[in-house]
């Protein structure tokens, strides 16, 4: 769109600012364009919940250009939960009207002396008054602003009662429950008394060679509308053990997403993976301690796919999404409508607190998206809470009577909501596991499962060393949505950029543990192509499809009139993974001290499980890692004349 916006939330004043399409060259939009401004504009070591830090709400390159799963929206700002760079994703509806109110990004700076939203409606861009809906809940927020705002068709983000609490955990709520939850960020507007974005534009959003674009778009629905056949989702659970017995991993380019993954995306949304992922060794269980022993068929088969998708009433399709993975349910016990929870909340909120009660999960996933919560960090929380329990390091006097044992679903859903107004045991824990376990004190923080201060996601690195790998290296740690080994299999980057290394067919699991370069330059590929992907606002599970039948490249060069190549692009990603890692190092924060928590590694392994006897070599990994960007690979500093255009 060749602008941008900035709020200055302490004066009132709103000025656009035109952006030249050098910087979409060098970053193109989405958190690449945040990054470069960001790094640029905050100042070393500011208070992430003071008024020196700015807060961004970023649209892709590709939202609005007719291409396919390109409807995400990016929140960013420097994260108050691990002091680093921090970003959310999310998708919805919210993006494309960033766009056609003729912006790429909405920046806010300072804080204002009042609640405050902000409402771009058809040209004119305002603050308005917002203590009326301050300590309403998102849903009630999104209710009264698409009566009261005077907009045509608003869209519209905003936070809750966690974000007002300043909870480090908190997110970003629109379209009724999605969240852009991970970094903290919903406590940033809280910090800065912004309660909503309100946006209704009717700018045109242009591509550069439309019919090219839309040529692209219909080949790759073709693929997606293509449903064979599949299994009822019992089988599911026995697939899943069935991969675990086997001494080799076929290689998930061809045994996932293109034959089964889109399937089940489709069918039961991301919930399809409940059962799957405990069985092979993926799902953390038990606070990261137990494994697909403790939490069997017999409790799993209680949370299987079809429970989350029988009382879905309308599929849910974010912008530009022709696969429709959420859903719209009524679910008793419920009031009114509620999202389907995703396979994070699902495991977050159960396997990892053995909790086998879907209806609990069903009510508290609804109480966190209301309160603006993210559900990964909440769930990591209480498990960490439940094992201080076991341990005695915190007592019923403690925990306001609770009876913090595992599983237990009642317990677990008060904790949860005391957390998220800040009562009791709630206020020790609001704020992550890092933050509790150092009030706590006693030894608790090995009982606080981390990277850098953010609860991991439900994707277990000794499983995949991958995971643990970006858990550790990327600018904002503990994200699973950036890469791993099954991610570099599906993503099939080297049919574009055909020196990148091709997984074989088949391969024996233990070599899977072994840090060799090969595997260095599949995990930097993964970092750099996901930028591209955030910087085109592009979802994840297309990219997963792999780049035969997810045309990013081709659709960013027919969008743009661009002629780059894909390892161009690849290069422009690694452009902003420097970035966001000069960012870091601005901040004060040394590459070297993020660290994953020693029991998420396998220190010491596992004895019973899936993952039994399995440990990762991380230091090797982070150092062969840095050192295929071209970074230094003791410090993790990012060099001049870096060498990642040789090796990918």
């Amino acid at each position: 769109m060749g602008k941008i916006i900035w709020v200055d939330l302490g004066s009132g004043r709103i000025q656009e600012e035109e952006i030249n399409e050098t910087v979409y060259r060098e970053c193109l939009a989405g958190t690449g364009m945040a990054a470069r401004i960001l790094l640029d504009r905050i100042p070393p070591k500011a208070d992430p919940l003071g008024p020196d830090n700015i807060i961004c709400f970023v649209s892709g390159l590709l939202t609005g250009t007719g291409s396919l799963f390109t409807g995400r929206w990016m929140v960013a700002a420097k994260s108050p939960l691990t002091g680093t760079w921090g970003d959310a994703n999310c998708g919805g509806n919210f993006s494309p009207a960033i766009k056609r109110c003729g912006y790429d990004g909405i920046f806010f700076k300072g804080i204002s002396p009042h609640p405050v939203y902000l409402c771009i409606n058809d040209g004119k861009a305002e603050l308005r008054d917002a203590n009326g809906i301050w300590g309403k809940d998102t849903k009630e927020t999104e209710a009264i602003l698409k009566k009261d705002s005077g907009c045509r068709m608003p869209r519209i983000a905003c936070i809750g009662q966690a974000g007002e609490n300043i909870s480090l955990i908190s997110g970003i709520a629109n379209d009724g429950g999605r969240m852009a939850a991970r970094s903290g960020l919903g406590a940033v507007m809280g910090s800065k008394k912004l309660k909503a974005v309100v946006l209704d534009g009717t700018k045109r959003i242009r591509s550069h060679d439309i019919t090219e674009v839309k040529r692209l778009s219909q080949k790759c629905n073709e693929n997606i509308q293509f449903m064979p056949p599949f299994p009822p989702s019992f089988v599911l659970a026995y697939m899943g053990a069935i991969l675990r017995a086997l001494p080799a991993q076929p290689s998930t380019e061809t045994l996932m997403f293109n034959t089964v993954y889109k399937l089940m995306l489709q069918k039961w949304g991301t919930a399809s993976l409940n059962q799957i992922l405990i069985e092979i060794g993926d799902s953390p269980i038990k606070n990261w301690k137990g494994s697909n022993e403790d939490f069997g068929q017999e409790h799993s088969e209680k949370m299987n796919p079809d429970v989350f998708s029988d009382c879905v009433i309308v599929k849910y399709h974010c912008y530009a999404c022709p696969l429709g993975c959420g859903g719209i349910c009524h679910r008793p016990g419920v009031s009114g409508e509620t999202h389907k929870p995703e396979y994070e909340t699902v495991l977050a909120l159960g396997g990892l607190c053995l909790n086998d009660d879907a209806d609990s999960i069903f009510r508290m996933n609804e109480i966190l998206n209301r309160a603006g919560m993210d559900s990964i960090s909440a769930g990591g929380t209480v498990a960490f809470a439940i094992e201080c329990f076991e341990k005695g390091i915190l007592t019923l006097a403690d925990t306001d009577g609770l009876e913090l044992t595992w599983g237990n679903s009642a317990a677990i859903e008060s904790l949860v909501d005391r957390m998220i107004h800040r009562h009791g045991i709630g206020d020790l824990l609001a704020d992550g596991v890092r933050v509790a376990s150092r009030r706590i004190g006693q030894g608790s923080s090995k009982y606080a499962i981390h990277a850098g201060g953010q609860e991991l996601a439900m994707h277990d690195g000794r499983y995949d060393p991958g995971f643990a790998l970006h858990n550790s290296v990327e600018a904002t740690p503990g994200r699973h949505t950036i890469g791993s080994q099954m991610y570099y299999e599906l993503f099939q980057l080297w049919e574009k950029v055909p020196d990148l290394p091709e997984p074989g067919l088949i391969y024996m699991k233990r070599s899977k543990y072994v840090p060799d370069r090969e595997k260095a330059v599949a995990a930097a590929a993964c970092s750099t192509y996901m930028n591209v992907i955030n910087g085109a606002g592009a979802c994840l599970y297309g990219a997963l499809m792999g780049t035969k039948d997810f045309p990013l490249f081709a659709w960013l060069n027919a969008a743009t009139g661009w002629q780059l190549s894909p390892r161009d692009y690849l290069e422009i990603g690694a452009h902003i993974q420097s970035l966001k890692q000069q960012f870091n190092i601005k901040q004060g924060i040394k590459p070297t001290d993020i660290k994953v928590t020693n029991r998420a590694l396998g220190r010491p392994p596992l004895t019973a499980g899936a993952n039994r006897g399995r440990s990762v070599a991380i230091e090797k990994m982070v150092q062969d890692y840095w050192d295929i960007l071209g970074w230094d690979p003791k410090t993790g500093t990012p060099l001049s004349g870096g060498k990642m255009d040789q090796e990918i």
